[in-house]
């Protein structure tokens, strides 16, 4: 399973920088640049600061794709 998420476009309807963005939910400017990447997963404790900031449900900003058997 992948976590997908919409925090670089919301992050952007919201005028934040990713380093603004860190700050607000106390994390590295980096951080937020691979969960945007999608090559981190946030803590739930992160995922739910993180749609604290937009003001948003939690599946608004984060989903789960099912990979296909067999895939890595």
């Amino acid at each position: 399973m992948l976590l997908q998420n919409r925090v670089k476009e919301l992050r952007a309807r919201f005028d934040l920088t990713q380093e603004m963005l860190a700050v607000k939910v106390g994390v590295t400017r980096q951080t937020i640049a691979a969960i945007e990447k999608g090559s981190y997963t946030p803590s739930l404790l992160l995922g739910l600061k993180i749609c604290d900031v937009f003001q948003v449900r939690t599946e608004e900003v984060f989903w789960i794709i099912k990979k296909e058997e067999g895939e890595r």
